[in-house]
């Protein structure tokens, strides 16, 4: 038995969550203790998640537990067992609240390589006790299927709106790249739940403001993963300028789909992308992370991204639209990247301690 306590939704922690119980529940059995209101978009998870949520009910207190959750909130567990906190972030600082919550664990999950490179160098924790559990890509649904390819280049963003991202600089860098006269489209799958209408309004308008903007198409937020697919199939080329990442899961998926990804070269998603399967930005520097919403200047630092960085991202745009082509790099990365696979090393971890 397993006890994990996680959101499950169709947000970042909240797919994590979903795609872990899924997982480690075909190998062994799983108590979910959920965090906040489960929500799911198909029976066959909703009778997945009912059933590992009732397991709750009998609970065993001495079974290990995973926190599938952020690095300030690590100290309610739903037992006795072997706490191990799995957070997921983009910054490369712990601030004060947060290296005393990871030093309590006895063991830490973290998803890539760059993550535990960034716990060493924050807190006081023996090494080994630093877990990489890479998460996975559905790659029964983000499947390649050949696109006929026109004159039209069509790149995809997707995620949250957010100067994280590198929302506020991606129309720049496509104003850059074409002009009017260039058989090019930029869709924007872009959302986020956690801004009022007004805060969305303002970044769709940073775009409807553009030179360019009779190229730039708004496409509303998808519930179901079939749903998102369909629109990347669709789609060339998959452009995230992030400043930090936590896994970069929608660059992940492009890449399963056989298309090509232009990517900075900083941060977690930096553990399955390559000069082989990406477009990559070079980042020199990085600068206090701050956006005026989420990031104040005070909780670490991200890439930096100017002039230099932007003129690279227009470049790789204007390369991918002379030479569209497979990414079979990218497929062949992203069929090393399973959800089962994380489950098998979860599981390896917890039986070898």
């Amino acid at each position: 038995m397993i006890n994990i306590i996680s959101p499950i939704n169709q947000l970042g922690y909240g797919i994590t969550g979903l795609n872990i119980c899924k997982s480690v529940s075909q190998i062994t059995d799983v108590s979910l203790w959920p965090i906040g209101q489960p929500t799911v978009t198909n029976e066959e998870d909703a009778r997945c998640i009912t059933e590992l949520i009732s397991m709750s009910k009998m609970p065993v207190f001495e079974a290990p537990q995973i926190k599938i959750w952020h690095q300030h909130d690590m100290s309610s567990f739903a037992g006795h067992g072997l706490r191990i906190g799995f957070p997921i972030f983009e910054l490369d600082t712990f601030n004060d609240l947060e290296k005393h919550h990871l030093s309590s664990l006895d063991r830490i999950f973290v998803c890539s390589q760059w993550a535990k490179d960034v716990c060493l160098s924050n807190i006081d924790f023996d090494e080994d006790r630093i877990d990489v559990i890479p998460l996975g890509v559905d790659s029964d649904i983000f499947k390649y299927v050949e696109k006929e390819h026109t004159d039209k280049t069509i790149f995809y963003n997707c995620g949250k709106w957010e100067v994280r991202k590198g929302h506020d600089i991606l129309y720049k860098a496509f104003e850059e790249a074409f002009t009017e006269e260039d058989n090019v489209e930029l869709w924007m799958m872009c959302d986020n739940p956690f801004y009022s209408e007004s805060e969305q309004s303002e970044w769709i308008g940073l775009y409807n403001r553009s030179n360019l903007s009779k190229k730039i198409k708004f496409i509303g937020r998808k519930e179901t993963q079939q749903e998102v697919y369909n629109i990347m199939l669709q789609t060339d080329c998959g452009v995230f300028p992030s400043r930090g990442e936590g896994w970069n899961l929608e660059l992940l998926e492009m890449m399963s789909c056989g298309k090509q990804v232009i990517a900075t070269d900083y941060s977690a998603h930096t553990e399955f992308c390559n000069a082989d399967n990406s477009l990559l930005v070079q980042i020199k520097n990085k600068e206090l992370a701050y956006d005026g919403k989420w990031f104040h200047g005070n909780c670490g630092n991200w890439a930096e991204i100017g002039d230099e960085e932007i003129s690279s991202i227009a470049l790789a745009m204007r390369e991918v639209h002379k030479n569209k082509k497979k990414n079979q790099a990218g497929i062949e990365t992203a069929h090393q990247y399973t959800w089962e696979n994380a489950a098998r090393k979860i599981l390896e971890v917890i039986n070898n301690v």
